[in-house]
């Protein structure tokens, strides 16, 4: 339970999202194929919010997979549904800038 609370709250061990890179993660750029022209990290996939239920076929669930944004809002979200969905390793790695400075 008190796992559970910290977690929820952010207060758990930190992520480092270099590691996941470097151990084959997939970063999930769910922003609008707009935005992303606009920036994104190096590599990343682009699979806009509204439209990530039409790929779980095309993602594997073997690999650690990164959510980013603009802000991390939609980002949370796509954590969300893809956990529902079967996903067990998904991290929401927030703005898209900042994941990118976090992976260097």
């Amino acid at each position: 339970m008190i796992q559970t609370l910290m977690k929820l709250l952010g207060l758990g061990p930190k992520v480092s999202y270099k590691e996941l890179v470097k151990d084959g993660a997939v970063i999930i750029d769910v922003r609008t194929k707009a935005e992303y022209q606009q920036g994104h990290v190096k590599g990343s996939i682009n699979i806009p919010l509204n439209n990530l239920s039409n790929h779980y076929a095309k993602l594997r669930k073997d690999k650690p997979v990164i959510t980013c944004c603009a802000s991390g809002m939609r980002s949370g979200q796509a954590k969300n549904i893809l956990k529902a969905n079967g996903f067990p390793d998904v991290y929401n790695g927030g703005s898209w800038i900042t994941l990118q400075r976090k992976i260097g």
